[in-house]
């Protein structure tokens, strides 16, 4: 009875071991993961010298690997040493630092984010201060100009998607453009913050290191600088939103642009973007969207609203998007007064004279 009992206890046990192991590592792949997270914020966001900084990531890496290690390499039934738990209370250390972290509109600012816009509505009629129609001759090289302009919900009649592509076919930045049927235009875009001296980092906007603004602009200067200055390729898609809900997309950028003039919000890659902001105005209007990959990658955004019924029907997404790239005639017609319209040439919804 006893040889049976003896056994039975060492067939249980070839299978408690294992998964003790398998939930060990993966534990260590979570400590991994976080030791890299951790490393990351401290190289972005340490506030102390550089040589404090690198050691104390040194410090940190060191007692991950330290964690990991002994959580793979004990067996089932051997107790742990102290290194896992040495991690977490580090991690609850890093994590309560981090928190501390807040954004602010109080900093020295890029010239071309140095302010916030300003929406003021009474009724139909919109006051906008603080529109940007600078004057690019480099991206170094340019005329400030801030503005006060009056819009009337009235005559909103349109609203166009835009796509610049700057790094690769994957990653886009996302603007939406207003149109009235007096001949105004607004852009509406949600960029990072910058800081004088900053640059854009894909990364950096994981781990607090931009600040969100919405730039409200004239399209001579928000979408002539990306395609005539920056070189960067420009497609162009009427939205397919019926007038009546026009209102509601451009009334919820407005609410924003309050929300990040009253309480300073981080720009996060992946959580709180230009895209993401386009999407849950999207929703406000059709509630039913699906989440889908491409908001996340920005750069098949468009095809994303034209799976959803949201550009320009009757032509499929490759005319779509043959006929939206901007980028040659804004190059045309550079500068000009009539750049809104020598840029939308041939483009299907906004041009009358194009038929599917």
């Amino acid at each position: 009875m006893v040889q049976l009992q003896s056994h039975a206890g060492d067939a249980l046990a070839g299978p408690i071991a294992w998964y003790v192991y398998v939930l060990r590592a993966f534990l260590a792949l979570i400590v991994l993961g976080a030791c890299a997270w951790g490393a990351m914020a401290l190289a972005y966001r340490f506030p102390g010298p550089a040589p404090a900084r690198d050691f104390l990531i040194a410090l940190w890496v060191a007692l991950g690997v330290a964690a990991g290690v002994a959580l793979l390499r004990v067996s089932a039934g051997v107790p742990l040493k102290g290194w896992p738990l040495a991690f977490l209370v580090a991690m609850i250390l890093l994590v309560g630092w981090w928190q501390t972290i807040r954004p602010s509109n109080d900093r020295d600012w890029a010239a071309d984010v140095a302010r916030l816009l300003d929406p003021r509505q009474d009724g139909s009629h919109v006051t906008l201060q603080n529109v940007r129609n600078f004057a690019w001759r480099t991206e170094t090289d340019f005329t400030p100009r801030w503005e006060t302009r009056e819009y009337d919900l009235d005559k909103l009649e349109s609203a166009d998607l835009v796509l610049s592509y700057w790094m690769g076919p994957a990653i886009a930045h996302t603007l939406v453009s207003f149109g009235f049927s007096d001949g105004q235009r607004v852009v509406f875009s949600i960029e990072i913050r910058k800081k004088q001296g900053q640059k854009f980092s894909a990364i950096g906007g994981f781990f607090k290191d931009f600040e969100a603004t919405l730039v409200a602009a004239d399209e001579r200067d928000i979408l002539r600088v990306r395609s005539n200055v920056r070189g960067e390729t420009v497609y162009l898609y009427r939205l397919n939103i019926p007038p009546g809900q026009l209102r509601k997309v451009f009334l919820g950028y407005l609410e924003r642009a309050r929300d990040l003039r009253h309480h300073a919000k981080w720009y996060n890659t992946l959580t709180s973007n230009c895209t993401t902001i386009v999407f849950e105005l999207a929703r406000i209007i059709a509630p039913g969207l699906p989440l889908d990959y491409r908001l996340l990658l920005s750069g098949y955004f468009a095809e994303y609203a034209y799976d959803q019924g949201g550009l320009t029907p009757g032509f499929t997404y490759s005319q779509l998007a043959e006929r939206g790239n901007v980028v040659a005639r804004a190059l045309a017609a550079d500068d000009a007064p009539d750049f809104s319209t020598r840029i939308r040439e041939g483009v299907p919804g906004d041009d009358p004279k194009v038929m599917p």
